[in-house]
């Protein structure tokens, strides 16, 4: 018998854009932060009682290149008693480490677990490869901030190299998706997203992060930077970002982008003796393998494997986080799953396409805004999941306590 597990607080940064208002926050003080400020408003919480922190990082060579997950701790003023390790799934690291937490509790090895997940994607710095010969004065450049680097050649000879918007463009062909249904879900995703931000919504889950200018100044940052305002006919104009005659845009994928998540993990035990509140229940999660070619199509596996697992069908969820790495596999992802692209419970205050999609950070943010909506009472069954670079799923289900 597992032991059940308890999803009893969450908070995120802004999410900045490329360059932003978070690009001079190092990652490991970034993803500090939101642990420092979960750990203040649960005053009852013993620091030291935390069995480990987990967090989700998938570039992992700049600034937060020695386990970010130790280095938050540290950055946190947790005991440095307490242990850390980061994990990376690409896209899914963050989800895949609130997954980790999940599991040693439901097998007795924890009792509390702090999981989350951050990417400073402004901040990925350049590498070189050392000469593969003596003396060799041959120098390479790379760019880490997404996508491929050193290539493998057998990889590349077998399953190819292509970038994340043609892979998108590949999910499009595959499965049919019109550019006018891609423009119009990126546009839905906008609007979700403005409407959740007036109506103060999305402030709920949101940390303000202070910020040095450039005269020593301090401002806040307080809103995610990356939705805009935007019409289908703007959409429309947007020229393909790969392929003469292809479909993905700027506008209608995700942003490259900066932030940090985290959520606080317990079993029935920890609850009563540390005094939180659930929020929502972790009920199982499960991960699959496609095609690197169509990566954009890994959620579809993925909740498969989980609805099978948990004797439910995905229509049973009456709330959806996916991820919108780009609208051509949202919704090839959804028409798979004989789901509705466009229905309110998918996404309800936005996704990727609007509110960015910081690596590291994403699937944490996705179960934690999934598990505030079940504390609100919006919904009773809510599922997470995302597509992963290379060609996978990931897919979380939560319910009400």
């Amino acid at each position: 018998m597992m032991e059940p597990v308890y999803i009893c607080d969450y908070l995120r940064t802004p999410i900045g854009r490329y360059g932003g208002a978070l690009a001079t926050v190092r990652n490991d003080d970034l993803a500090a932060l939101p642990v420092t400020a979960l750990m203040a408003r649960n005053p009852g919480l013993d620091p030291a009682a935390v069995d480990q922190v987990i967090f989700g990082a998938a570039n992992q060579a700049g600034e937060d290149n020695r386990n970010l997950a130790r280095m938050v701790v540290l950055l946190s003023g947790l005991p440095e008693s307490v242990p850390a390790v980061t994990v990376n799934r690409l896209c899914a690291s963050g989800m895949d480490a609130v997954v980790a937490g999940a599991r040693q509790i439901q097998v007795g090895e924890a009792d509390l677990v702090i999981a989350g997940g951050a990417e400073s994607m402004s901040r990925a710095p350049f590498v070189m490869p050392k000469p593969e010969t003596a003396f060799s004065r041959a120098a390479e450049i790379h760019d880490t901030t997404i996508g491929w680097r050193f290539v493998n050649r057998r990889i590349a000879a077998q399953y190819g190299t292509e970038s994340m918007p043609e892979t998108a463009e590949n999910v499009a062909e595959a499965f049919d998706v019109s550019r006018a249904d891609q423009d119009r879900l990126a546009l839905s995703s906008q609007t979700r997203a403005a409407r959740a931000i007036a109506d103060g919504r999305m402030a709920e889950e949101i940390l303000p992060v202070p910020v040095a200018g450039r005269r020593g100044q301090m401002t806040e940052v307080t809103q995610d930077e990356h939705p805009r305002e935007t019409t289908l006919d703007k959409l429309d104009g947007l020229r393909a970002i790969c392929r003469d005659g292809g479909s993905v845009t700027a506008g209608n994928a995700s942003g490259v982008n900066d932030g940090a998540a985290a959520l606080i993990l317990a079993s029935e035990r920890a609850v009563a003796a540390q005094g939180l509140t659930p929020l929502a229940e972790y009920r199982g999660a499960q991960s699959a393998g496609v095609a690197p070619r169509v990566m954009g199509i890994g959620p579809v596996p993925a909740v498969q494997k989980l609805c099978a697992r948990l004797g439910m069908t995905p229509q049973e969820f009456d709330l959806i986080e996916l991820n919108e790495a780009f609208a051509a596999q949202a919704i090839a992802v959804c028409r798979e799953l004989g789901l509705d692209p466009f229905a309110a419970h998918v996404n309800p205050r936005g996704g990727a396409i609007a509110l960015g999609h910081p690596l590291g950070m994403t699937g944490a943010r996705l179960i934690g805004t999934a598990a505030l909506a079940i504390a609100r009472g919006e919904s009773r069954r809510a599922l997470a999941t995302l597509c992963v670079g290379v060609g996978q799923g990931v897919a979380v289900a939560l319910r009400a306590p």
